[in-house]
């Protein structure tokens, strides 16, 4: 059986990145996506955007990781924002009442798709 992979990308202008993620984000992975998230916000990065177009997979280690750098960011006036999830993991992450990670415009997406939005969510 072969290990699940991710890959990482990460793209600057100023103070602002994207992450582009591929792949699967799981147990095995997550640990890629705690240490690109935290070298942004180390690097005095002020907006973090992710991007999970090729994200097939996204299990709660996963979602740990971005609520986690959330915190960080968050704490230090900073802005972490999830976009294009697939619509599982914009299930995942609607469910758990993490819709506030996703980009104003991916909640709204989500939601068209009949993702049920629990207290907590996105707007």
């Amino acid at each position: 059986m072969a290990l699940p992979q991710l890959n990482v990308y990460r793209h600057e202008h100023g103070t602002r990145a994207l992450i582009t993620l591929a792949g699967e984000i799981d147990l095995a992975t997550a640990a890629q996506v705690r240490k690109a998230l935290a070298e942004c916000l180390s690097d005095d990065i002020r907006s973090i955007d992710v991007d999970l177009t090729a994200v097939t997979f996204c299990d709660a280690s996963g979602l740990n990781a971005f609520l986690l750098a959330s915190r960080f960011a968050t704490d230090d006036g900073r802005t972490l924002r999830l976009h294009h999830p697939s619509r599982s993991v914009a299930r995942v992450i609607e469910i758990t009442g993490s819709g506030f990670l996703l980009h104003p415009a991916a909640a709204v997406v989500g939601r068209s798709c009949g993702i049920p939005v629990v207290a907590g969510g996105a707007p």
